[in-house]
């Protein structure tokens, strides 16, 4: 087995993008309620702050905030992809290694993870994390996507409902 190295600081944060098996799947968005729920319900039993998070249908990036005494994302990512695959028919086409470990298929093993070093590295990742929508012309506006962190910021009057990837200097996150 693989030993990964991992950046576990408590109290840090960090970037994430995890992704299904099947990068031509809508998984995500066809069960965002039920994603949402377990999210929810993970971050209820294991707290961390979603700093921002954007669902796509085959993958979502979002930035964690951990507790001050609590460095374990792993943990927490392990619960969410169980959780929401548990509802949900194994995949159709899975390798041996899964098949014999008995998982379902539905999510790729692992993930990317960034600790966020400062300010200027932060608002580049949360501006890459709202504008992901336009990356993959899921939306001509990154408004009309709604599955993303982008409607908060707007609602706190973080950033203008017709934001669309300006430069960084002309926005305060409110931190």
């Amino acid at each position: 087995m693989s030993n990964y190295r991992r950046s576990l600081i408590p109290g840090g944060t960090f970037f994430f993008t995890v992704a299904l098996a099947d990068r031509h799947s809508s998984t995500l968005v066809d069960h965002i309620d039920h994603l949402r729920s377990v999210y929810s319900k993970v971050q209820r039993k294991r707290p961390f702050q979603t700093v921002a998070i954007c669902i796509l249908p085959e993958h979502l990036h979002a930035i964690w905030t951990m507790p001050p005494d609590d460095a374990d994302y792993p943990l927490r990512w392990n619960l969410i992809k169980a959780g929401f695959s548990r509802a949900l028919p194994p995949a159709k086409f899975r390798c041996a290694s899964k098949e014999g470990k008995r998982e379902k298929g539905i999510w790729q093993r692992r993930y990317w993870e960034h600790q966020i070093r400062d300010e200027t590295d932060l608002r580049q990742h949360v501006d890459y994390i709202h504008a992901n929508p336009l990356k993959h012309v899921l939306v001509k506006h990154v408004k009309d996507w709604p599955h993303s962190s982008f409607h908060r910021f707007v609602a706190q009057g973080d950033l203008p409902a017709d934001w669309a990837g300006a430069s960084m200097d002309e926005h305060d996150y409110g931190e």
